[in-house]
């Protein structure tokens, strides 16, 4: 069964009268569209509308003004049904029968449990046609660029390669699509999230898009490091707007665009709980989601749009109830949490009016594909797992290996990773260190994945064999004396393969704990009691009763979500299942 969704544009007034209370009034206006029902659900007479031409589309990415103002009559979409009203469940997704992938994507011939994965597969855009425009909607990519692939790309969603790939072959359909995404670039502050949000917004101006809003995390960055993309941006309009936050009193409020013969009004805002968590960051201003979008709908209303979006970084709560308060748009991007909802959400915003809202769910491991069309169905929605289907885009390979090349050149330190002492104050020895005493240990960790992580990012078999042995990201579970979830090095850690190469791989020490004084002691470097000699071999005993919690540094829900199946961990565990000395 596939999740190709199929809503309807109802009940097109020919115009809207006032706006509700407590928001800018306008006139009315024969260039509205009005949702009262998102469902076909086969009832009640057809509901196509007419979309009389409007001239060759043309981007205005400038603010509003009254010489940008669209005359009456243009590209006016008007249904033949103002009787039917909002209501009722959605309906059931479409029966459809599995197809080809999409032309310009990959159909892998996986084993095992990826061929199974590779089954359940939604075919893309069964049946659709050619609309007037398809949005694809993206955000809270979270600093994944790229999905970890430390437990296979094949098991894993995301990746602007992917992104890029699926947004060219709609527009090799001929499709004119209209990219938007709701923000979450990153998800820390710190210099490698500088240049990670540099580079994201390279990709950004790259992948087209058309309207891109901040999250609270983006503004954890120096005005500085946001304001450089508006400065040095190519030919194309820099892409990010907000309503309610600006960046060195920049940022446009709202955005108007023609696309596909309709004129679309775009607008976003920083939910309030979201302002809440900013903290003071010179060059960078807000001010509340009421009082911002009040003021860009005085201005986006006067430009007689066919279709208003916003963009709303908000919780799905808070989305929900932004739209009631301002009840003007047609569709509503919101975050979400995990990954999003197969279905648009039907708000019901006022007596006869729908409006949808679309989540994008986390690490921007979907697009939402929501596309509008001249006749029934008028609205068909998919959201679209961004899989192992789609071959990774060249350009997008080449903005990764832009990035990893900038990490290089400007080194650790730079980066952040500066060390710190570990907490049992020891330090690091290596692996081989250990084998002496505990060869049969150590042959077993010789057979594992562990044994070669540093290798995995020195030479890569996958992603173009893009090194990324000077990415802290990358580093802190693929080498030995690091801190995973901080991506530092310890004191006596890892520094380089040259310097360090005796903690190449994800060495014992990495579970175990640091050695040197265990070592020091049986090597008779150190003379201690009995007593401490037992109590250091203790500190360095990892029970089977402890193990998970050690793994899960590493093996967490972002990087191997598969480790937290059940029996997962059981599994992975008797991989590597060793009992202390020979």
């Amino acid at each position: 069964m596939a999740a190709t969704h199929r809503f309807i544009l109802a009940t097109l007034m020919a115009a809207i009268a006032v706006m509700a209370a407590g928001c800018p009034s306008r006139g009315t206006s024969d260039s509205d569209v009005s949702l009262e029902s998102l469902v076909d659900e086969g009832e009640g007479p057809p509901l196509a509308p007419v979309i009389t031409p409007a001239p060759a589309p043309i981007i205005d990415s400038t603010p509003s003004t009254e010489s940008t103002r669209a005359p009456r009559g243009r590209a006016t979409v008007a249904l033949l049904d103002p009787k039917r009203t909002a209501g009722g469940p959605v309906g059931p997704p479409t029966q459809v029968s599995p197809g080809a992938a999409p032309a310009g994507l990959t159909q892998p011939a996986p084993e095992g449990e990826v061929a199974e994965q590779a089954k359940q597969r939604e075919p893309l855009f069964v049946d659709w046609g050619k609309p007037k425009l398809a949005f694809a909607i993206t955000g809270q990519q979270h600093g994944y660029l790229e999905p970890c692939g430390c437990t296979g790309l094949a098991n894993q969603k995301g990746g602007m390669a992917r992104r890029h790939t699926l947004f060219k072959d709609l527009r090799s359909r001929g499709w004119t699509l209209v990219p938007l995404d709701v923000g979450g670039q990153v998800r820390r502050p710190g210099p490698q999230a500088e240049s990670k949000f540099k580079w994201t917004t390279e990709a950004l101006f790259k992948l087209d898009y058309k309207a891109v809003t901040y999250g609270a995390d983006d503004l954890m960055l120096s005005s500085g490091e946001l304001a450089f993309p508006m400065l040095n941006s190519p030919e194309s309009p820099y892409p990010f707007i907000c309503s309610n936050v600006s960046v060195i009193s920049s940022t446009p409020t709202h955005r108007v665009l023609e696309a596909g013969g309709l004129r679309i009004g775009i607008t976003a805002v920083l939910g309030d709980e979201e302002i809440k968590s900013l903290k003071n960051n010179p060059g960078v201003e807000w001010r509340s989601v009421d009082a911002g979008l009040k003021d860009a709908w005085t201005k986006l209303s006067a430009q007689n749009c066919n279709f208003y979006v916003l963009m709303a970084h908000a919780s799905v709560n808070e989305s929900r109830e932004i739209a009631r308060r301002f009840p003007h748009f047609h569709l509503v991007v919101t975050t979400g949490l995990g990954e999003p909802e197969q279905l648009p959400e039907r708000i019901q915003v006022a007596k006869d009016k729908v409006t949808m809202m679309i989540q994008a769910g986390n690490k921007a491991m979907y697009a939402g594909v929501l596309a509008l069309y001249d006749s029934k169905p008028q609205v068909r929605y998919q959201r679209v797992p961004l899989d192992d289907r789609f071959e990774d885009s060249p350009e997008m390979l080449k903005v990764l290996r832009d990035y990893q090349a900038e990490l290089k050149e400007r080194g650790l330190k730079q980066l952040g990773a500066i060390e710190v002492p570990h907490f049992s104050g020891n330090k690091f020895v290596g692996s081989e260190a250990c084998k002496d005493c505990h060869s049969k240990a150590f042959k077993k960790w010789a057979t594992t994945g562990h044994a070669h992580a540093t290798d995995s990012i020195v030479n890569p078999k996958e992603r173009a064999g893009i090194q990324r042995h000077f990415d802290p990201e990358c580093l802190s579970c693929h080498v030995t004396g690091w801190a995973p979830q901080d991506y530092t090095p310890y004191v006596s850690g890892y520094a380089s393969l040259e310097s360090t190469a005796h903690l190449k791989q994800n060495g014992c020490e990495n579970c175990h704990g640091p050695g040197q004084r265990h070592v020091d002691i049986e090597n008779g470097d150190l003379n201690v009691s009995e007593a401490d000699q037992q109590e250091a071999r203790k500190q360095l005993q990892l029970p089977y009763a402890r193990a998970k919690e050690q793994c899960i540094m590493c093996h967490d829900q972002d990087n191997s979500p598969d480790f937290f199946k059940d029996g997962a961990f059981e599994r992975y565990y008797e991989k590597i299942k060793h009992v202390g000395k020979d």
